[in-house]
C-alpha cells in the first residue's frame, strides 16, 4: 500500500525541523556575540559528538563501553602533542590522530569483545585506566601531571588567504557545530544499514545473532572503530578549544562516565536521544559549576544561606557533579527506563490512548 499524504508528511516533517535548526544553530553566532553563550554552545556540540559516538556501540550493540575516555585522550594528547613539541599544524595532525584511535580500537575491541555483560565494562575502564596511567607516568611526551599547555594555534590558511587565526570561539562553535552535523547523520545512516540491524540483533540476543550466522566480533569492532573515530575528533576539538590538557581531564573516568550518560539520559539506541541528554548535562554541570542550583535551591526557600547546610552546598555542590551525576542515572532508570525521549515517547503513547478510549465511548 502506497503511503498516504498524511504519512509523507510525518516522514518529511524531522528532516524539515531537522534542517531549519541546523540553519538557526548556523546563524546563531551572528546574532549571539557573547563569548560565554558560545562557550555553552561549543561544550554542548562536544558532548552531542561524544554521545552519538558511544550510542553505536553502547545503544545499536549494547556493548556498555566505559572507556571511551581512552579514544578522547589519543585525540587530545596526539594532536597538541604534534602541535606543540613538533610544530605540526591540527589539521595535519588530526589525521594520526584518528588512525591511532581507530588502530587502539581494533586491538581493543578484539580483545575485550570475547568478554560479555559486567566483565566487558570492568574491562573497558581498565584500558582506559591504562591510557591515563600512561599520560601521567611518560613525562617525556605528555608532561605528566602538569599537563600541557597550548601556546597557539597557527591560522588556517588555503591559497593564500586566512581562513581564521582562531582567537575567538567563533572557529570552535563551527567545527564543533559541522561534526555535530556528521555524527548524527552518521547516526542516522547507521540505524538503517546492515551493520545498524546486525549490531541490534546482537544487542538483543548475541547468541541468537551468532547462530544465524553473525560475527560478532567483527561488526562490534567495526562499530566500535567508528565510535573512536569521532570520540577521538571530538577530543582533539576539546583539546585546541580548552588550550590545556593532562591526565584527569582528557583521560579520567569522570570523561567515560559522562559520555555514557549523554546517551543514557536522553535515551540509547535513539537518534536524539544523545542530543537531548548532552543538553541536560551541559545545564547540570554548569549549574553545578557556577552554583546556580544552590542559588535556586536558596532562592525558592528550600535552603537557608546563613545555615550549615546552605554554606556546605555552597562549598561542596560544585565538586559533587559525579554525586549528582549517580543519582540521576539512578531517578533515570528507576523511572525513565528508556530516557527522556522514551518517557516522551510513553506520555504521548498514553495520551493518545485515553483519547482514542474516551472517543469510543
Amino acid at each position: 500500500m502506497p503511503p498516504t499524504p498524511r504519512n509523507r508528511g510525518l516522514a518529511v516533517l524531522p528532516i524539515v525541523l531537522g534542517i531549519a535548526g541546523v540553519v538557526a544553530l548556523a546563524i546563531l553566532p551572528k546574532f549571539v556575540e557573547s563569548p560565554y553563550a558560545l562557550q555553552m554552545m561549543v561544550l554542548f556540540f562536544l558532548a552531542v559528538i561524544q554521545g552519538e559516538a558511544w550510542n553505536l556501540i553502547g545503544g545499536y550493540g549494547g556493548q556498555y563501553s566505559v572507556g571511551h575516555a581512552a579514544y578522547f585522550g589519543i585525540g587530545a594528547y596526539t594532536v597538541i602533542v604534534l602541535l606543540q613539541s613538533r610544530g605540526i599544524a591540527p589539521w595535519w595532525g588530526l589525521f594520526p590522530a584518528l588512525l591511532l584511535a581507530v588502530l587502539v580500537a581494533a586491538i581493543v575491541g578484539s580483545i575485550t569483545f570475547r568478554l560479555r555483560g559486567p566483565y566487558f565494562v570492568l574491562a573497558s575502564i581498565a584500558v582506559a585506566e591504562i591510557f591515563r596511567l600512561a599520560a601521567l607516568n611518560w613525562k617525556q611526551l605528555t608532561n605528566g601531571a602538569e599537563g600541557i599547555l597550548l601556546s597557539g594555534i597557527p591560522p588556517l590558511v588555503i591559497a593564500g588567504v586566512q581562513i581564521t587565526d582562531f582567537s575567538s570561539k567563533v572557529p570552535f562553535y563551527y567545527m564543533g557545530l559541522a561534526l555535530a552535523v556528521v555524527t548524527v547523520l552518521v547516526t542516522i545512516w547507521f540505524q538503517g544499514s546492515k551493520l545498524g540491524y546486525y549490531l541490534q540483533a546482537i544487542r538483543e540476543d548475541q547468541d541468537a545473532a551468532n547462530s544465524l550466522g553473525i560475527p560478532l566480533t567483527f561488526y562490534k569492532n567495526v562499530a566500535l572503530m567508528i565510535s573512536a573515530f569521532f570520540t577521538a575528533f571530538a577530543g582533539a576539538l576539546y583539546g585546541l578549544y580548552v588550550g590545556f590538557i593532562d591526565p584527569q581531564t582528557a583521560v579520567g573516568l569522570d570523561i567515560s562516565v559522562q559520555i555514557v550518560l549523554t546517551a543514557i539520559i536522553g535515551g540509547i539506541g535513539t537518534i536524539l536521544g544523545p542530543v537531548i541528554g548532552a543538553a541536560l548535562l551541559v545545564a547540570l554541570s554548569e549549574a553545578l559549576r557556577s552554583n546556580a542550583l544552590t542559588d535556586l535551591l536558596v532562592g525558592i526557600g528550600i535552603v537557608n544561606p546563613a545555615s550549615t547546610i546552605g554554606q556546605f552546598l555552597r562549598d561542596n555542590l560544585s565538586h559533587a557533579h559525579m554525586l549528582i551525576y549517580g543519582v540521576l542515572v539512578a531517578l533515570t532508570i528507576l523511572y525513565m527506563p528508556d530516557g527522556v525521549l522514551g518517557g516522551i515517547k510513553n506520555q504521548i503513547r498514553k495520551r493518545r490512548a485515553r483519547a482514542a478510549a474516551g472517543g469510543a465511548a
